[in-house]
């Protein structure tokens, strides 16, 4: 969003989402459980984007791993 100079109230308007709910996915460090897919579009559409250039895969090392 900053690279585009968008803050999250006009995100909000972008997407038509609640800017409440802008501003928990904007600062969020750890992915919720569910993230609705019709929202991931609304994001993409938004911001003329794909989901990989807003999600990053980080391994969870932490959890037990069986090979």
């Amino acid at each position: 969003m900053a690279d585009r100079e968008i803050d999250y109230k006009k995100l909000a308007q972008m997407t038509g989402l609640h800017p409440v709910t802008v501003s928990k996915h904007k600062n969020i460090r750890v992915m919720p459980e569910r993230l609705d897919r019709d929202t991931l579009e609304k994001y993409c559409k938004a911001l003329n984007c794909q989901p990989g250039d807003l999600l990053t895969y980080v391994l969870d090392k932490s959890k037990d791993q069986t090979s």
